[in-house]
């Protein structure tokens, strides 16, 4: 802390604080200002994260309905394999059966 002489008058004190309280002023506007920036850049930031994610999100989604097509025409496939090998195996019982009665 600073001394002061004892013949500074009461103005001169007023005045003193007075330029210390601005100044404070000044750096807390700073401050704000500052922190205003941040929050705009933080902000930028997130929309752009925002807008990335949704693109991927989307393509996923066309990813996952390719694979679902996909997976229902193999199904469909895989079903008429099975249908066609169980008629197979009946006409060949039934040629048996017949060929011995």
């Amino acid at each position: 802390m600073l001394r002061r002489p004892c013949h500074v008058t009461l103005e001169e004190r007023v005045a003193d604080l007075e330029g210390q309280v601005s100044e404070q002023s000044h750096a807390v506007i700073d401050i704000r200002d500052a922190l205003r920036r941040l929050e705009e850049r933080i902000d930028a930031r997130f929309d752009s994260t925002d807008r990335r994610i949704d693109g991927l999100d989307d393509r996923v989604s066309r990813c996952w309905e390719s694979l679902d097509g996909k997976l229902s025409r193999q199904f469909v496939w895989l079903v008429g394999m099975q249908v066609t090998t169980l008629a197979a195996i009946l006409v060949a019982v039934v040629g048996a059966l017949v060929s011995l009665g």
